[in-house]
């Protein structure tokens, strides 16, 4: 066999990712069980510990997530309290995410979380672990240009 064909598995950079990704949220589950939310709802909910609130445009920006996913989640979270949604007041096309005081009790049990996963990955070490997460974001941006030039062209 040739060990340098290009559809062999082993040669793929998408694999080992994809992988990797996978197995990630594996390992969150668990923490996220707890607490009655799935990964894509936590990393939500995450950006609106941090902003309060959102438009529901840019929260896809950021999770890299499109609407067809956005929303049904977001009414999930709407449904258990963690958020509302309201109408821009500036643009009623706009739709604004906006964290709720229940929301914000669930950040309080979701700060153990990052400790639990550092935990389980001691044996990765942290220099890697910063060159990797360097690599990715670096990835993230080079792949995010790519998107944006075949929406520009229609290739998509």
């Amino acid at each position: 066999m040739d060990k340098k064909d290009s559809l062999r598995l082993e040669n793929q950079l998408c694999f080992p990712l994809y992988a990797c990704a996978r197995d990630v949220v594996k390992a969150y589950r668990p923490h996220l069980e707890v607490l009655g939310l799935t990964y894509t709802q936590y990393i939500s909910m995450m950006v609106l510990w941090e902003e309060g609130r959102v438009s529901v445009r840019d929260l896809g920006k950021k999770l890299h997530l499109d609407s067809g996913t956005l929303t049904p989640l977001l009414k999930k979270l709407e449904s258990r309290g963690y958020l509302k949604r309201e109408r821009s007041t500036q643009d009623e096309r706009v739709v604004i995410a906006c964290i709720t005081d229940e929301g914000r009790k669930l950040k309080r049990a979701a700060a153990k979380i990052p400790q639990a996963m550092a935990s389980e990955l001691s044996a990765f070490p942290e220099d890697e672990a910063k060159e990797l997460y360097r690599l990715l974001y670096k990835l993230m941006d080079i792949l995010q240009e790519c998107n944006d030039k075949q929406e520009l062209t229609g290739k998509k």
